[in-house]
């Protein structure tokens, strides 16, 4: 079945951010020149899809009105000659071939319960998950093109036709940060590991494994029901993997290893490396932040470690 929806839970208050979120959601901070959203908006529509599904809350609607026109705008570009511009504007309104949609979540009690909230729009189709704190650039690591994450994971749905969820080798340190899989058996040569069972932010001493699952995902509608049970799980949160867990019952599910660097830009550190990586990617930028750092690395290495 064709991934036709993309569920992004985006409701959240970005308090690591502050005082910079107070007025401006998280996801519209912006990387380089384009907001945190868009970067996986672009990367769900290269992937085909067609139905764009944000779970929101109050103070949201920056984001939603950034895919919305903007008529006063678009009429000053085109007056000013600005053309290239008014197209990178009118891009992001959503035409015949996609959509926008928003739900809320009124109460913030964790991932699963976002999903949760956009059964409705969902129906009865497989969806896409997609959090826009990880920024996934679709390079190699030593900077090759690859195909964006998504439409990765759209091709190996369509060969097995069971949830799956990206997933990322992490320090042995890091797994309490994390949902971690327990794999089945070894990788193959897709990228695809069959998955046992899951944990969510295991100590290190009680992890399965170092693969930790990173905010893209690939689910079949009958995640619902094991949602609406409404369990809190780590955290006191409603866990989407302690839902995804239940699937195993019925469903083969997998991780993907995925080609990409992934930026947490949950983080401020994160968030900073993914600016500064995107942009050296642009040449007059580059030009200008090279010798910043070369001269600014002497200084830097000269100050006391954190």
């Amino acid at each position: 079945m064709k991934i036709r929806k993309a569920v992004f839970p985006v409701a959240g208050m970005g308090t690591r951010f502050l005082p910079a979120t107070k007025a401006i959601p998280k996801e519209m901070l912006p990387v380089v020149d384009k907001p945190l959203i868009q970067y996986t908006v672009e990367e769900a529509r290269a992937a085909g899809i067609e139905e764009i599904i944000f779970v929101t809350s109050r103070g949201k609607t920056p984001m939603e009105d950034h895919f919305d026109r903007s008529p006063d705008l678009e009429e000053k570009l085109r007056c000013r000659g600005q053309i290239e511009l008014l197209h990178q504007i009118e891009s992001l309104v959503a035409e015949d071939t996609w959509s926008v949609f928003s739900v809320r979540q009124n109460d913030p009690l964790g991932l699963g319960h976002a999903v949760w909230c956009a059964r409705d729009l969902v129906g009865d189709q497989p969806f896409a998950v997609m959090l826009p704190d990880d920024l996934i650039h679709p390079v190699t690591p030593d900077g090759q093109p690859v195909a964006p994450v998504m439409k990765q994971m759209v091709e190996q749905f369509e060969r097995v036709q069971s949830p799956l969820m990206a997933v990322m080798e992490i320090p042995p340190d890091h797994t309490n940060r994390y949902g971690i899989i327990n794999p089945s058996g070894p990788q193959d040569a897709e990228g695809l590991i069959p998955v046992t069972g899951m944990v969510e932010k295991p100590k290190p001493a009680m992890a399965p494994s170092h693969l930790a699952i990173i905010g893209r995902y690939i689910l079949t509608p009958d995640i619902f029901p094991l949602l609406g049970k409404q369990r809190a799980g780590a955290g006191g949160e409603i866990q989407l993997t302690d839902a995804m867990a239940g699937l195993l019952k019925n469903h083969l599910l997998y991780g993907y290893r995925f080609r990409g660097v992934r930026y947490d830009c949950g983080t401020k550190s994160g968030y900073q490396m993914g600016n500064l990586a995107l942009a050296l990617e642009v040449p007059e930028l580059r030009r200008y932040l090279l010798p910043f750092i070369r001269e600014r690395l002497g200084y830097w290495e000269k100050m006391p470690p954190a």
